[in-house]
């Protein structure tokens, strides 16, 4: 298969029939043999041999090639979620380390075919791929390589500005026409001009104009519900060039690829950790290899004092969830029980954890995987608390037990990727063509520069000011940027203040 030696191929096979007599059921995977360079190139794609031409890719490839140069870090396993898969090999690692990367992408195969998180993104994304970087290729002839550049640096720093959760439904579909706000006829006609203020006098028509205006503003306003896909929405109402909305449109598809992975990460990884240590473990190494194996499998699960390790906490809960229905050690009659010695000693015998993984394999992302199976035991166990820097001893020391307070946190960091999640709630706000956001604000402000930037660059979308309600050092406030000048006014106010500058910039 593909440029394997006939050692590596005749070990793949094996795996391969293991793989499926465990019961994974994968797409056909194939895997190339290619060198730290190459794995370096595909890794800063995400995976892909070819990607757009863009200096962040070049960045990324100097980063890693430097860090595997340095001994800094080594890239051991990549698998690209497509049909058939694709996974890379390293030149130059041993035979058990490789053996060992085949049984992991023979679980990340499996999860990816499988997880209903997965079943909507387009498998033949390798093609896909290639298309996306011809169609950027003829902008950059056509517009020039330093527009095209700026405009998809200006798209890359808005790509997380899409609703990760709605990727079952399928793409965001938007059947409202964008508002034509016309001038009211707010006076009577009058043929006579000498009659124009005794048939119109100016303080009833004032008064009015206030009154239609507002009819007007609050009919012209839209969406008509909060839009939390950013990307998808202005691809459909921004005044953007045709090649524009193309190139939008590819950083949304790929970030809409990309999503799942993200959703997933401690799953897929607990998953594929879960099924090499069991298929190397029983079926594959041989007697010299087990020491190497448990020294790389150790040094891939080291999760340090505070630290956050998917691989460790993922396949530490799917072994966890394992032997609890195996053992019963859940329902109504498990959570009831007050007995200390018999809650150690429980056991029903049901032996139905091997079918459970499967089924939380396919229904959970990690959020939800999270949010049921963490259990106060698991924490105490794996010694997951809350840790603090004691500065005078210049330790870690534990800052908390509290278990909910524990779990509040590890889905907090979570949920969105720990990212602010913002809408859309109208673009038409004060009747005027702008745009207005709102953070869901949970607890935590907005970063300043991160906003500012953001603002900035749905600016150049845009093309009209952008506003944003959020909660900043406790109290609501609106910021507004103009192409210009950013500013503020807090919303807690009674009266309409004066909006007072917080710094100036240079607009586009």
């Amino acid at each position: 298969m593909a440029n394997l030696t006939l050692e590596l191929e005749t070990e793949r096979k094996k795996i391969c029939q293991v793989a499926k007599n465990v019961g994974l059921d994968c797409f056909e995977t194939i895997f190339e043999l290619i060198s730290y360079d190459q794995i370096s190139q595909f890794a800063s794609y995400g995976g892909f041999p070819v990607r757009y031409p863009h200096w962040k890719f070049g960045m990324e490839y100097e980063q890693l090639s430097k860090s595997y140069e340095y001994g800094l870090s080594k890239i051991y396993e990549m698998v690209i979620n497509t049909d058939p898969c694709y996974a890379y090999l390293m030149e130059g690692n041993s035979m058990m380390d490789q053996k060992l990367v085949m049984a992991h992408v023979y679980g990340h195969c499996d999860f990816f075919k499988n997880n209903i998180w997965f079943s909507k993104t387009n498998r033949k994304m390798m093609d896909q791929m290639a298309n996306h970087a011809t169609r950027i290729r003829r902008y950059i002839d056509r517009y020039g390589y330093e527009e095209v550049e700026r405009f998809i640096d200006t798209c890359l720093s808005l790509e997380n500005l899409i609703d990760r959760y709605s990727i079952l439904n399928g793409p965001t579909q938007f059947t409202e026409k964008k508002p034509q706000v016309r001038e009211a006829d707010f006076v009577f006609q009058v043929e006579k001009s000498y009659m124009k203020n005794y048939i119109n006098p100016p303080d009833v028509v004032e008064e009015f104009k206030k009154d239609q205006m507002q009819k007007l503003q609050d009919k012209a306003q839209f969406p008509a519900d909060p839009v939390r896909d950013i990307l998808t929405f202005l691809i459909h109402y921004a005044p953007l060039e045709e090649w524009q909305q193309d190139i939008l449109s590819i950083v949304k598809d790929e970030a809409y690829y990309f999503a799942p992975q993200g959703m997933t990460k401690t799953m897929n990884e607990g998953w594929a950790s879960y099924w090499h240590s069991h298929i190397m473990t029983k079926y594959i190494l041989n007697d010299s290899e087990i020491i190497d194996f448990a020294d790389h499998h150790a040094g891939t699960m080291f999760m340090k004092m505070g630290g956050y390790n998917p691989y460790k906490v993922g396949i530490e809960l799917m072994r966890d969830i394992e032997e609890r229905w195996n053992k019963g050690k859940f329902g109504r009659e498990w959570d009831e029980c007050d007995d200390v010695k018999e809650r150690k000693n429980w056991d029903r015998k049901l032996n139905l954890g091997r079918e459970k993984i499967f089924e939380v394999r396919k229904l959970y992302n990690d959020v939800t995987f999270i949010d049921e199976f963490l259990t106060e035991d698991f924490c105490v166990r794996n010694k997951m608390f809350v840790y603090k820097m004691n500065k005078e001893t210049g330790k870690f020391e534990v800052d908390t037990r509290d278990f909910k307070a524990i779990k509040a946190q590890l889905l907090f960091q979570l949920a969105n990727f720990g990212q602010p999640i913002i809408k859309i709630e109208n673009a038409n706000f004060e009747n005027r063509g702008e745009l207005l956001l709102r953070h869901v604000h949970e607890g935590l402000d907005l970063q300043p520069n991160y906003m500012d930037a953001t603002m900035k660059n749905l600016n150049k979308l845009w093309k009209r000011p952008v506003n944003i309600i959020t909660v900043m050092d406790n109290e609501p406030q609106l910021f507004r940027f103009d192409g210009k000048e950013y500013t503020k006014h807090s919303l807690s106010e009674k009266t309409n203040s004066q909006a007072e500058p917080s710094h100036k910039e240079s607009g586009s």
